[in-house]
């Protein structure tokens, strides 16, 4: 299927990224700037703002750090934040990936932080230079994750079911792939529940519905902006009916939280409301901090349906923008990759689109770019939330 950089754990990436992560906002410029003077459009920045700890961004920097896609990494540390740099260097390197930590405090500074920095940068890529191999890709090692964001009436009708149809055919030609998020699936669980691989993971897709409702509530606000009723939405039920049908057809096999990757193909729910009351406020504050989730839990790119036009991508892995507005596309077409607009004009069919769109995806894992990598985007957000490491239930049966 395509020509991977094979890990030394054995996992198999579609790209090779350096990435360079700020351990604390302090540490941000000075990882910025090593990023911008390398000048390199596979060395991307990431990182975490808070200097207090937090097990979930620990564990969310583990998983994205040693992402199949990321062949070697630069920490940045201001060094006095909480984050457990010396932890997160030992999990790097004992995934057979090259790492260097910086500490600013102790280099000099500012220009000497940078320096040191980018120094790092370049013997990081030389060793993956020399420790490369390349090897046959098969559709059973591919990971797919898809959201919306910036839905409108038409979300529902063409693009979310078109990659309901591509969700189909990646499924039955072997592929991972990952739907969320559970905010937006209020009122669906019982049709997921049917879909269902088992029992046990019917009880934790309507514990997680459940628990999703139960979140917001308590935040006081749905997952429903004024640009959805704008875009012609008029309810959540209606919007999480439209969201829904991304997830295709086929057997849900488990459900998952971020950070954790599922152990054998098939499809799954990724859960991102924490299963207690709220502590850091909204589960996903913006489109970015769901496709980082998504990332972290394995997929190599992510399908990312938009009524209303959306301009981002993400560092790590590729996302493909999916409209199935034709206005936002005549509008935003430089951003959008997939036009799935001609369905509501009568011009293609569901299963056209889901076809190009299987296509596209292959394309993309053989090494072409989205129209986000190609315009530079490499969006990342990372903030503090608390959600336990094993969901309600986590990939329990499967198939």
């Amino acid at each position: 299927m395509a020509d991977a950089y094979l890990r030394a754990d054995g996992r198999k990436g579609i790209r090779n990224v350096v990435a360079v992560v700020y351990l604390v906002e302090c540490a941000h410029h000075v990882a910025r700037r090593v990023v911008d003077r390398a000048d390199d459009p596979d060395v991307h920045l990431l990182g975490f703002p808070g200097c207090y700890p937090n097990d979930y961004s620990l564990r969310m920097m583990k998983a994205l750090t040693t992402h199949p896609n990321v062949g070697g990494a630069v920490l940045v540390s201001l060094g006095c934040e909480g984050f457990d740099r010396e932890g997160l260097g030992a999990f790097i390197s004992n995934s057979g990936r090259p790492v260097e930590t910086v500490v600013i405090q102790e280099v000099g500074g500012t220009r000497s932080g940078i320096d040191v920095a980018l120094e790092a940068v370049k013997r990081v890529q030389s060793v993956m230079r020399e420790t490369e191999i390349r090897v046959p890709m098969t559709m059973a090692e591919l990971s797919i994750g898809t959201i919306c964001g910036g839905s409108d009436g038409t979300s529902g009708i063409a693009a979310n079911p078109a990659v309901g149809r591509a969700f189909d055919r990646l499924i039955d030609a072997g592929a991972t792939c990952i739907f969320e998020e559970t905010g937006e699936m209020i009122g669906c669980e019982g049709a997921m529940s049917v879909r269902a691989a088992s029992p046990d993971v019917a009880e934790a897709i309507n514990v997680s519905i459940a628990n999703a409702e139960s979140y917001y509530r308590a935040m006081g606000y749905g997952s429903f902006s004024p640009g959805n009723a704008e875009g012609g939405l008029s309810t959540l039920e209606e919007k999480s009916a439209g969201a829904y049908v991304k997830s295709g057809s086929r057997p849900i096999d488990g459900v998952i939280r971020p950070a954790e990757q599922p152990d054998k193909p098939g499809l799954y729910l990724l859960d991102v409301v924490p299963a207690e009351a709220p502590r850091f406020g909204f589960p996903n504050i913006a489109d970015n901090a769901e496709i980082v989730e998504l990332i972290s839990c394995g997929a190599h790119l992510t399908l990312f349906t938009t009524g209303r036009g959306s301009v981002v991508g993400s560092v790590i892995a590729p996302v493909v923008k999916i409209t199935g507005n034709p206005e936002t596309y005549a509008r935003m077409h430089e951003d959008m990759d997939v036009d799935a607009g001609r369905i509501m004009l009568g011009e293609a069919t569901l299963d056209e689109v889901g076809d190009e769109l299987f296509q596209l995806v292959l394309a993309i894992a053989r090494g072409e770019h989205s129209k986000s990598e190609a315009l530079g985007h490499r969006e990342f957000i990372l903030n503090y939330k608390s959600i336990d490491a094993i969901g309600p239930s986590c990939h329990p049966g499967g198939r």
